[in-house]
């Protein structure tokens, strides 16, 4: 299985990272994919190292860190994304929860990721909280047929995951598919597996039966395991779908 978005170079894995990854391997992870939170990520991701697991690195502005970064982050975005080791550019997006103070700054980036996404060829990671509509306006305005990536931690409607469909992203399930009363469990089921890619978001959002714990990637076996439930297929089979799916668009090798 792939874990197409996980921070296990966060603090909150340092005390027991290697015990974390020889977990995910033996729950079959093969890779893990990890987003930044900002350009300083990079140097934290350097630290992991695992002899059956691969590491992939992402490199962007999480959206509520953007008034705290000082470059021009279109220039950098492209310097830092032309290496080969970068397979996505984010994660970015939109985040009206925490904050609204700095909407149009988020807009912003937002527009510079997907422009920095489609000059490298590569997906763009979107973060999405309290704020699908505007998010999707501004992924149908960048869509000229270049852009392509993956709405991290789905949990939005019916329509609007037909939406996001239409305008050629992925749909990234974790463990809100997991959740009883989130409701995201019967719009995933409408979806067609093609389009999903699994994802942890570790260490938050944990699925059932660990919820409210520290997520970590050997838990994604839940969410695979809910995704057979909904599709009435078999684990091996979600396994051999999903993993197809991350390889295709994160075009691995």
């Amino acid at each position: 299985m792939i874990d197409t978005h996980s921070h296990i170079y966060l603090p909150q894995f340092s005390k027991d990272l290697s015990h974390v990854l020889n977990r995910a391997a033996e729950a079959g992870i093969t890779d893990i994919m990890m987003p930044a939170i900002d350009f300083g990520s990079l140097d934290q991701m350097d630290a992991l190292h695992h002899p059956h697991i691969r590491f992939h690195r992402m490199t962007g502005i999480h959206p509520c860190d953007v008034n705290s970064t000082k470059e021009s982050t279109g220039d950098r975005l492209i310097q830092l994304g032309e290496s080969d080791e970068i397979i996505a550019i984010g994660e970015t997006g939109l985040d009206y929860y925490w904050s609204k103070d700095y909407i149009n700054i988020q807009k912003k980036s937002l527009r510079e990721h997907c422009q920095a996404a489609k000059t490298l060829n590569k997906p763009v990671v979107l973060h999405n909280r309290d704020s699908t509509e505007d998010l999707l306006d501004i992924i149908e305005e960048q869509q000229d047929g270049r852009l392509r990536g993956v709405w991290h931690c789905f949990n939005g409607t019916l329509e609007q995951g037909r939406r996001a469909l239409d305008l050629g992203l992925y749909l990234g399930i974790g463990g809100v598919v997991t959740f009883k009363n989130a409701g995201v469990d019967r719009v995933v089921a409408t979806m067609p597996p093609d389009s999903l890619v699994l994802e942890t978001d570790a260490p938050y959002l944990a699925p059932v039966p660990k919820r409210g714990k520290r997520n970590e990637p050997s838990y994604m076996k839940f969410t695979a395991e809910k995704l057979s439930e909904l599709f009435e297929i078999s684990l091996e089979e979600t396994d051999r779908i999903t993993t197809e799916n991350a390889r295709r668009l994160f075009r691995l090798s």
